[in-house]
């Protein structure tokens, strides 16, 4: 055999062996990547999970996240949602909206809710599609109503010479108004709407706690509750925190405990300032030249 045929009968040989090296090393990358996998509890793709959606702070309108909550109710995957409420409410609209997303979900699975330092107006408000609501004895529930503010600065413009001419195409356009004081038809036209907005409230929590509206609307002064007294009035149904929620979800939903975990994501966007995202809250507060558009169901204790 000559020397060149010998060559490529080695490089044959290593070329082998290389490739058998290279599969070896896959399979091994792989199979440490599922043992990491599996230790963390993050599930892998066709893996039932229990879907987590954290509610903290002030609720706005985000419609990524009513998304990606609405997306849970066809995913095969998702074996239940829990619901963390950490939040003294936020707009009408924010919370309605999540209201409606989490309702989706819980017409074709499990939903449990759990309550953490405060759940109130529209965080309760998203906590009542829930089969079970957790709380602990110290949450704040509860504030079941509607808050609208107007600022009015007349006086202070008269103060500095300035006079403010406004066109409307009605006597209620321009209720309410920076710049003049609310006439008494247009502060009845907006507790109109406001009473409106608190009914759709009381419907949402009755509805979702299997109570008459009547017997909610004399619960839905504004007043929160702690965790242990919502309990007796039918807000709450048990004292605990997520590890009852999963043992509920596994006697009574057959969920097993040892499901992983994964948490509601959705992409957000916005500049970010001392941990608020900017476009949500400025939406919030700021985008509305009207103040009627910034109805809020907001636990707010009174400063006076």
């Amino acid at each position: 055999m000559s020397l060149e045929t010998d060559l490529i009968l080695d490089r044959r040989r290593l070329k082998r062996r290389l490739i058998t090296w290279r599969v070896v090393a896959v399979l091994a990358v792989v199979l440490a990547a599922i043992a990491v996998v599996g230790r963390i509890g993050f599930p892998l793709p066709g893996s039932r999970y229990v879907a987590v959606l954290h509610v903290t702070g002030i609720i706005t309108d985000d419609e990524k996240r009513v998304r990606a909550v609405s997306a849970l109710a066809a995913d095969p995957d998702v074996a239940a949602l829990m619901v963390e409420i950490d939040s003294p409410g936020g707009s009408v609209a924010g919370g309605e909206a999540l209201h409606d997303a989490v309702a989706k979900v819980a017409a074709v699975k499990p939903v449990v809710t759990v309550m953490g330092g405060t759940a109130a107006s529209a965080g309760y408000m998203i906590a009542v599609p829930a089969a079970r609501i957790f709380a602990r004895q110290s949450t704040i529930t509860g504030s079941i109503g509607v808050i609208m503010e107007a600022p009015e600065f007349s006086g202070l413009l008269d103060k500095l010479g300035i006079d403010v001419q406004t066109l409307v195409s009605g006597p209620l356009k321009g209720q309410p108004s920076y710049s003049a004081p609310m006439t008494p038809a247009g502060h009845v036209a907006l507790q109109s709407l406001l009473m409106d907005l608190y009914d759709q409230f009381v419907g949402m929590v009755a509805t979702g706690r299997h109570m008459s509206f009547d017997d909610v609307k004399k619960l839905a002064d504004g007043r929160a509750y702690t965790g242990r007294q919502a309990i007796g009035l039918h807000l709450v149904d048990q004292i605990g925190g997520e590890d009852d929620a999963r043992a509920w979800l596994a006697s009574a939903k057959k969920i097993p405990t040892d499901l992983p975990t994964r948490d509601v994501h959705a992409r957000k966007t916005g500049v970010s300032f001392l941990g608020f995202r900017l476009n949500g809250l400025a939406n919030l507060l700021f985008s509305q030249t009207v103040p009627l558009d910034g109805a809020l169901a907001l636990w707010q204790p009174s400063i006076d």
